[in-house]
C-alpha cells in the first residue's frame, strides 16, 4: 500500500489553544483525532458569525486555517483506519490460511 503525501500546514491559527486543541477517542477500537470542545465552539463561533455578516481578514484566515487542520486530522484518521484495517484483516488471513 503506498502512502499519500501529506499535506503541509501553512500556519495554525492564532487562536489555537496549543493545549487540549485535539483529543483522540477510540471508536470501534480504532483511535481518532478530533478537535476538542473548545475549538469546536471556536470555528462554531465563526461560522454563525460568518451567516450573519462577513468576518473579518483575520476571522477568514483563522477560519482557513481550521479547515486545513480538519483535512489534516481527517487525512491521518483515515490512513490509521485503513491500516488497523488492513492489519486486522492480515491476521484474519493467517487464521484462516
Amino acid at each position: 500500500m503506498t502512502m499519500p503525501a501529506l499535506p503541509k500546514l501553512a500556519a495554525l491559527p492564532m487562536t489555537l489553544p496549543l493545549e487540549g486543541a485535539v483529543r483522540l477517542e477510540l471508536v470501534e477500537g480504532v483511535p481518532v483525532l478530533r478537535a476538542s470542545a473548545q475549538v469546536q465552539a471556536r470555528i462554531e463561533e465563526l461560522l454563525d458569525r460568518q451567516r450573519e455578516m462577513a468576518l473579518t481578514a483575520s476571522e477568514v484566515r483563522e477560519l482557513d486555517a481550521y479547515g486545513e487542520i480538519d483535512d489534516y486530522l481527517s487525512l491521518i484518521n483515515r490512513l490509521v483506519r485503513n491500516l488497523m484495517l488492513d492489519s486486522r484483516q492480515s491476521r484474519a488471513d493467517d487464521l484462516v490460511g
